[in-house]
């Protein structure tokens, strides 16, 4: 179960100013120019512009490699657990396919954002990010073999999405940390057949349809204890999930406030989310706000990616 937040990721494209590619990661600082025949997806912050480019160039554009000129920038920190670059990679697609008059839908960008990202690139991951930056707003998904996935819109009462957006704190601890080494950890346990990591996932999948039951109902008491309980099946999944500064602030929330904790993305550090009742929003937040972190101010937003074409 998932669902987007007004934090963005942003991809601009236009036609080169010469006879080179040019790709800029506007908030890295980084930027390379170079001959159409030349783009490699080496790793770096361009990595993921050029293997965007050099995915639709060979499968859509029969080779052809257009010269344009390809920025970015996002506003959520690498390594922070929010899904960023899978969502950059969406941003890209889309704008690649509104640039180049491409008939994608939601379920195409996702697809392609996840084969880009995981076979192209070999970065290791799961597939959810990708279709909950390209659907938007509160998703249940289902995946199932041979890359079938079913998205599955939630209709959130009004009155539910305002509760629960004001009983969520998100905090970002200040430490970034490389995914695709817990990742590895997780599926390596899995391959070994441990069973504590394999019970975790299977207490995951359920607690995320008991989780949307709950929010469908209103019911965020029960929501609370479904996601307190999916964080420490989730720690059970790979050691490298929690830490001791991780722990410190999860005892430092449940101190003053907070009723349920969670590390987004595949943990170790990044964004850390809690779930509080709203009156004991404020002494959370300056708590947390005192730990040497920082707390984000968010809302739930309604739609996933979007592009446009400027006259």
């Amino acid at each position: 179960m998932n669902v987007t937040i007004d934090k963005y990721a942003y991809a601009t494209i236009d036609p080169s100013c010469g006879e080179l590619v040019e790709f800029q990661a506007l908030d890295a600082d980084v930027s390379e120019s170079c001959v159409a025949s030349e783009v490699v997806a080496s790793p770096g912050p361009l990595q993921l512009m050029k293997g965007v480019y050099l995915h639709l160039c060979e499968h859509h554009l029969g080779g052809e490699r257009p010269l344009v000129r390809v920025r970015t920038h996002s506003d959520a920190p690498p390594g922070s657990g929010l899904g960023s670059s899978s969502t950059m990679v969406v941003a890209l697609v889309a704008a690649f396919a509104e640039y180049l008059s491409l008939p994608f839908g939601e379920y195409e960008i996702a697809q392609l954002a996840y084969q880009i990202e995981r076979n192209d690139l070999g970065l290791s991951g799961g597939k959810q990010d990708q279709y909950a930056a390209a659907f938007g707003g509160f998703n249940f998904m289902e995946f199932y073999a041979e890359d079938r996935v079913i998205v599955n819109p939630l209709r959130i009462k009004d009155w539910i999405w305002a509760e629960l957006e004001s009983s969520l704190v998100l905090y970002f601890t200040g430490v970034s940390r490389a995914s695709a080494k817990i990742i590895d950890e997780q599926s390596r346990n899995i391959k070994e057949g441990r069973s504590d990591s394999l019970d975790a996932m299977h207490r995951l999948k359920v607690e995320a349809t008991q989780m949307k039951e709950s929010l469908l109902r209103g019911d965020l008491g029960r929501f609370a204890e479904v996601m307190q309980s999916g964080w420490q099946a989730k720690k059970q999944s790979a050691s490298s999930i929690t830490n001791p500064m991780i722990d410190e602030i999860e005892e430092l929330a449940f101190a003053n406030g907070a009723r349920a904790a969670k590390v987004s993305g595949a943990g170790g550090g990044g964004f850390m989310m809690f779930v509080c009742d709203p009156a004991d929003r404020l002494r959370l937040v300056r708590a947390l706000s005192g730990a040497g972190g920082t707390v984000y101010d968010t809302h739930f937003t309604h739609h996933g990616a979007s592009s446009w074409k400027l006259g």
